[in-house]
């Protein structure tokens, strides 16, 4: 295994199964000291108590998170009725009680309001930044501010489970930004029992999914050994959703260089689509198709 001073210039996704109790920054730095990586990120934060996938990027992988970020995700969650929480979770601390609890009809029936494109206030425990400063800091601060909503597209909302008169199983597609946190806070309201989340789970992500993700006992195994490399998946599977264009040999150094060049399209390709460069199978630049050519936003390097 051949180390740089700085890490391994290695690329590609490590789908880890996260575990309740790790904060995902912690899991990143787990994932990029195991691998020796130069440089790694990840597609979208969970809270410290959430567990499931947290899709990690390596070395040039990294310049395709957004493609895995702006994607629907899904989440399986539990919520509890009758508190108020000031984190909007279990490990907050109870604000309201109330004993009035929901009808299973009285949840289906609330969860229609939470469809759509909603407007969502963040927890006040959230990364959301006021003035600068972490809302999460503020709060701990004891502090009084105000978070604006902001927009979420929620594709799916459904009541999966009831395993008793405190507690209700839903299972949520939404799109980037959102706070199951917040769903939870706002169902309870709108049910007049106050609510909060007890257990949340992702199950996927756009394109990647928990079928063979893999937990931090396995990557802490193969640390710094060559088969931690059999855990790598390549950085072109985050494009699976985006078309992909070919190039003669006369457009390849230009493209590597971040020019526009002549690229061979698919059907059905249109002027200002997004697409990305598939060289000999690897991912060359991706950007945007127009007249022909392919002009690069990103380029990914090495290939």
């Amino acid at each position: 295994m051949a180390r740089g001073r700085k890490g391994r210039n290695i690329s590609g996704w490590v789908i880890v199964d996260k575990p309740a109790g790790i904060t995902s920054t912690s899991v990143v730095n787990k994932i990029r000291w195991a691998f020796d990586a130069q440089k790694a990120g990840h597609a979208g934060t969970l809270d410290p108590d959430a567990t499931g996938l947290l899709a990690v990027a390596l070395g040039e992988a990294t310049k395709t998170i957004p493609y895995v970020t702006d994607a629907l995700k899904a989440y399986e969650f539990t919520v509890t009725f009758g508190a108020a929480t000031t984190t909007d979770d279990a490990a907050g601390t109870v604000t309201a009680t109330s004993a009035l609890r929901p009808s299973d009809d009285q949840i289906k029936d609330a969860l229609g309001a939470f469809l759509g494109e909603i407007m969502q206030v963040p927890p006040a425990f959230s990364a959301v930044k006021i003035d600068g400063e972490r809302a999460y800091d503020l709060a701990r601060e004891g502090q009084e501010f105000e978070i604006a909503a902001r927009p979420l597209w929620v594709e799916e909302l459904i009541l999966t489970g009831r395993p008793d008169a405190d507690h209700a199983t839903l299972e949520m597609v939404c799109g980037k930004g959102g706070y199951v946190r917040a769903i939870a806070r706002d169902l309870g309201a709108a049910l007049g029992c106050y609510g909060h989340v007890r257990e949340l789970r992702r199950i996927w992500s756009g394109v990647f999914d928990l079928d063979g993700a893999v937990t931090l006992e396995q990557v802490e195994a193969l640390a710094r050994t060559d088969a931690i490399d059999a855990l790598l998946k390549p950085l072109e599977v985050a494009l699976a959703d985006i078309p992909a264009v070919t190039a003669p040999e006369a457009s390849i150094t230009r493209l590597r260089n971040g020019n526009a060049a002549m690229v061979f399209p698919p059907a059905g390709l249109e002027y200002g689509d997004e697409a990305w460069v598939n060289h000999n199978g690897r991912a060359l630049a991706i950007g945007q198709y127009r007249s022909g050519e392919l002009h690069p936003a990103r380029v990914i390097v090495g290939v």
